[in-house]
């Protein structure tokens, strides 16, 4: 399915990220599965309460993007959830 997406997002810095935009492929709602800065893991539990909502505003050469929170040092994987 064309529609299955995953969007792995690496910051490897030890200074969050907030207000970053992304360009995405898809506009609508991305679940953040994996933060690897969660406070499960021992980290300072940075991120994106979940998930973010993409746009239909280019960025990155993508068609949509969304403003998100990159956590210092951490992994983030992103699935798109629909419209």
């Amino acid at each position: 399915d064309p529609n299955d997406q995953l969007i792995a997002l690496l910051n490897f810095t030890p200074v969050p990220r907030a207000g970053y935009r992304l360009g995405l492929p898809l506009a609508g709602r991305w679940g953040e599965i994996v933060n690897t800065d969660a406070a499960a893991y021992g980290g300072s539990n940075a991120g994106n309460a979940g998930g973010v909502l993409a746009e239909p505003a280019a960025s990155h050469g993508m068609r949509c993007s969304a403003l998100l929170t990159l956590p210092p040092l951490a992994t983030l994987w992103l699935a798109h959830e629909g419209p």
